[in-house]
């Protein structure tokens, strides 16, 4: 497919202008007013080598190139040069591209196959999977598709919560108040139960917080007794957040957790104190981060257990050794700002370079409509929202609006699944992943705004046009012989323009780690399609207008169906 900035670089280029055609290409510019053009080339830079105005510089560019093929026109307003696309033109190469491409695309080689990792969801063992963890898993995924998508080597890592005190404290509950029936008959929510009595009576008796240091110091040190119960919470709790990933269509190349990482600590602790960075303080080792603003990142407990950032360090320099990446991406929520800060200023002072290439995205706190601020949940005092009931509950809820709607030759189940959670999944990746937001099930579950149904009924409405036609005789899979004079209607030209953009909007939200960007352009792309569809007589009896319009309808389908992929979400072809 035309590039047109290129094509335009390569006709402005010329030797006396002092630039080459890449420094012409940076400077073009898409005009807010479409009334300007398609695309715009400002020439003040070149007033000072041509010694020239800028206005006439634009004239004798505009006069010199006015003819080139895919333009219907060129025109120097002010300064600028001003591009107009030849609709037809554009709109025959774009189609055509999409429909030769199918599902390849939106993507590209961009990535070269270069490593990255991308770290996410990274729930705790022996705790709820609750709503809290949805940002991290679905943003997570979205720019492991993304980066796929781009063409880099992509490792899927869940950095499980499996090591710490909270084990040693989980262990001592588990003895004083589990039983192995109860933990069968549901795992997390009786491992729930037990956490929160520990903080219940721990209020009453203090010495249970020792009794749980020393439980995990045991654990550490490899008591049997202490790593098979252990083992028995890691399991359960695995097999609990394997239903929850496979109703959000996720799965992870490794699970390799802190607790992966237990006997590769001592060689760091050993490194830090050959460095002189350690350093004691009331009997814990710290690194002393005061004159970067940065506090104090402890190493170890004074009763010689780990903390954190020395398992991450542990993690970070055990992928760079055994994958060699590219990047590494940790998709950890604002409120590890300050310790991925400390953390990485650790790594360069030990003299690891490609700290640079450990990028943390952060993301903002989700809490619910009725006031319950996630934030506020607390696994000790048993105060959880369980993200398996959240998913299920839009699983019901569609269904219900489904069957209210009178939906024929749909399988309800079926599609009240995809559409449900793909909704939930739509909302988180469809704000600003650093802004907070208010979970809303009226927003999430509407049909006619800005929401995942809404984009997933576009692809349903584009694939029963292509149904009907089908039943009318038309062959969807012979329509690359069109012609494009039939498309250059406002509608249709409207909606060419955003198919042509996906392959760099995917570019660009994987690069800024945004997938809001792609989010919010597949939005604008079914609603363009809903006005063409609407606007336009599609199945005419004019056979090459339909056959041109059929087309668009097909290239529209297939890139809503791909960016609904990129962002971990199914396309139905019914609603």
């Amino acid at each position: 497919m035309t590039d047109f900035k290129e094509l335009i670089a390569n006709a402005i280029y010329d030797e006396s202008l002092g630039l080459n055609c890449d420094e012409i290409k940076a400077l073009i510019e898409i005009p807010a007013d479409e009334t300007m053009g398609d695309y715009a080339f400002p020439c003040f830079r070149l007033a000072k080598t041509l010694r020239k105005a800028p206005q006439m510089i634009a004239q004798d560019i505009a006069d010199r190139i006015g003819g080139t093929e895919g333009f219907a026109k060129v025109e120097n307003v002010n300064a600028y040069v001003n591009f107009f696309i030849d609709r037809a033109y554009f709109a025959g190469q774009v189609v055509e591209e999409v429909n030769e491409k199918g599902p390849e695309y939106g993507r590209s080689d961009i990535g070269e196959g270069r490593k990255v990792i991308v770290e996410y969801s990274s729930p705790n063992i022996a705790k709820p999977f609750h709503i809290g963890h949805i940002r991290s898993t679905v943003i997570g995924n979205a720019l492991y598709k993304l980066y796929d998508a781009v063409g880099y080597d992509v490792t899927r890592i869940n950095h499980l919560g499996d090591y710490g005190t909270q084990f040693g404290k989980m262990i001592v509950a588990y003895r004083k108040w589990g039983s192995e029936e109860e933990l069968a008959q549901d795992p997390i929510k009786s491992l729930l139960a037990y956490y929160t009595k520990f903080h219940e009576e721990a209020k009453e008796h203090p010495e249970l917080e020792d009794e749980a240091r020393e439980t995990f110091v045991r654990l550490e040190a490899g008591e049997a007794e202490e790593v098979e119960l252990w083992k028995k919470f890691r399991e359960l709790s695995l097999a609990e957040f394997s239903r929850v990933y496979d109703m959000l269509g996720i799965s992870f190349d490794s699970y390799a957790g802190e607790s992966f990482y237990s006997d590769k600590m001592p060689r760091f602790i050993d490194e830090l104190q050959d460095r002189g960075l350690l350093v004691e303080s009331q009997g814990a080792r710290i690194v002393d981060l005061e004159m970067y603003d940065l506090g104090a990142a402890m190493i170890t407990k004074s009763d010689g257990s780990s903390l954190y950032v020395t398992r991450d360090i542990a993690a970070a320099v055990y992928r760079k050794e055994h994958y060699d990446f590219y990047k590494c991406i940790y998709v950890v929520a604002s409120q590890q700002n300050l310790h991925f800060r400390q953390w990485k200023k650790v790594l360069e002072l030990m003299g690891y370079e490609w700290e640079k290439d450990c990028v943390h995205v952060p993301f903002g706190l989700v809490s619910l409509a009725d006031g319950d601020d996630i934030k506020m949940m607390s696994t000790r005092e048993g105060r959880v929202v369980f993200l398996e009931d959240v998913l299920n509950t839009a699983v019901q809820k569609t269904a219900e609006i489904m069957r209210e709607k009178e939906t024929e030759g749909v399988d309800i189940d079926e599609v009240s699944k995809e559409v449900g959670i793909g909704a939930v999944i739509f909302q988180e990746l469809s704000n600003n992943r650093i802004k907070d937001y208010v979970f809303s099930w009226d927003k999430v579950l509407n049909f006619d705004g800005e929401t995942g149904p809404y984009v997933q009924y576009t692809h349903a409405r584009a694939s029963s046009v292509l149904r009907k036609a089908e039943a009318g005789g038309t062959d969807i899979n012979s329509l690359g012989d069109i012609d494009p004079g039939y498309l250059e209607s406002d509608s249709a030209y409207a909606l060419v323009k955003l198919l042509y953009r996906v392959p760099e909007v995917v570019v660009e939200a994987a690069e800024k780690y945004e997938p809001s960007i792609l989010t919010r352009h597949l939005v604008d792309i079914a609603q363009s399609f809903n006005k063409f569809y609407h606007d336009e007589h599609i199945l005419t009896d004019n056979e090459d207008e339909k056959r041109a319009k059929l087309a668009l309808v097909k290239a529209s389908r297939t890139v809503i169906a791909n960016c609904l992929g990129l962002l971990g979400i199914r396309a139905p072809e019914r609603m």
